[in-house]
């Protein structure tokens, strides 16, 4: 996850400038979204890009089921990680 360093970098100076509540919340959360998604980009990073491409907008009825297969997709990979990372631990 090297490429999500420079984020992870930014998000944590954010939280140790702003103080804690909502203006922290405000004020980092363009970061905090941000390293979300590369994180689960660099985890899995065909799910991620089915959901970013088929869910970016409306569409047809197809695209709407589309979109919905790859968060189940894209939420079975997150899935996978999180048990292998638990049973790591």
């Amino acid at each position: 996850m090297r490429s999500c360093d420079q984020l992870q970098e930014a998000l944590l100076q954010c939280h140790r400038r702003m103080p804690e509540g909502p203006a922290r919340s405000s004020g980092c959360r363009h970061l905090n979204k941000a390293f979300a998604e590369c994180v689960v980009a660099e985890i899995c990073p065909e799910e991620s890009e089915a959901v970013r491409s088929l869910c970016s907008s409306g569409g047809t009825n197809l695209k709407r089921k589309q979109c919905d297969e790859a968060q189940v997709s894209l939420s079975l990979c997150l899935s996978r990680h999180q048990r292998q990372f638990e049973q790591d631990r």
